[in-house]
């Protein structure tokens, strides 16, 4: 199955978003079969804060990793670290991925959508394999924050070849059934609580990710811990050490 085809079964394909090789084994350990990256995660790996454009490099060395594994990977480019088209294509055609996820605004702004479209058509005139699910942050950011102003975004990115339009921060059941309705390609949303797959399927969405939620729960999880040694409190569940590192050592033995 292709991983385009995993955006037209009867539930949303869940899209879990991964930092690191321990979670992105995690995950797939945990029955997932295509997994997502997160800007976010990774960029604060570093010590950095998400959207500045300082996960390129990482992002190449992860994809790297993860392409060993039995799943289909998709990465989080932010704008592309870029603002001519050919150097995002550029960019893409060194990325091991199944596909990308690309966002329409740079530092907190959105960028004007025939500059976000030229980005996508250049990608897939690059890399016509690649899943290209074009990031509309009209809802996001609050800028323009309407379903007119995001259809008219994302249908210049459907006419540019994007395969997915991905449209975070939107949560009313109504706007996510226009969007579905009006959109011609899958509808990709972040995850939306109270509403489960089987909701949003009824919605017309057809891929749920997590975006950085796993990466911030696992944050607070890591405190909780330390807190729960310093106070003397029972300590909670973990994957066990011999788990991980048995993970980590078949994954080793894949590279050799």
């Amino acid at each position: 199955m292709a991983f385009h085809e995993l955006h037209h079964r009867e539930l949303p394909l869940v899209l879990p978003n991964a930092w690191d090789v321990p979670s992105a084994l995690a995950f797939l350990d945990a029955g997932f079969e295509a997994i997502g990256t997160t800007s976010l995660g990774v960029a604060s790996s570093m010590g950095r804060p998400d959207g500045g454009r300082a996960t390129k490099a990482a992002n190449i060395l992860l994809a790297r990793a993860l392409s060993r594994l039995p799943c289909f990977i998709s990465v989080d480019i932010e704008d592309g670290y870029a603002d001519e088209p050919d150097a995002v294509a550029d960019y893409t055609a060194d990325l091991d991925a199944a596909g990308i996820n690309i966002e329409d605004s740079s530092a907190e702004r959105l960028i004007g959508p025939e500059a976000h479209a030229a980005k996508v058509a250049a990608v897939k005139r690059r890399r016509p394999d690649l899943f290209v699910n074009a990031r509309v942050d009209t809802y996001w950011l609050r800028q323009e924050a309407t379903v007119d102003a995001t259809l008219d975004r994302a249908a210049l990115y459907v006419e540019a070849g994007a395969d997915g339009i991905f449209v975070p921060g939107v949560s009313d059941p109504a706007v996510l059934r226009e969007l579905a309705r009006s959109i011609p390609v899958p509808l990709n949303v972040l995850a939306i609580p109270g509403l489960s797959p089987a909701d949003l399927a009824s919605l017309g969405v057809r891929r749920v990710s997590t975006g950085s939620l796993p990466y911030r729960a696992a944050i607070r999880a890591a405190a909780d811990a330390a807190r729960a040694v310093r106070e003397g409190r029972a300590l909670p569940e973990a994957t066990p050490y011999p788990q991980v590192q048995a993970g980590l050592e078949g994954f080793e033995r894949q590279a050799r």
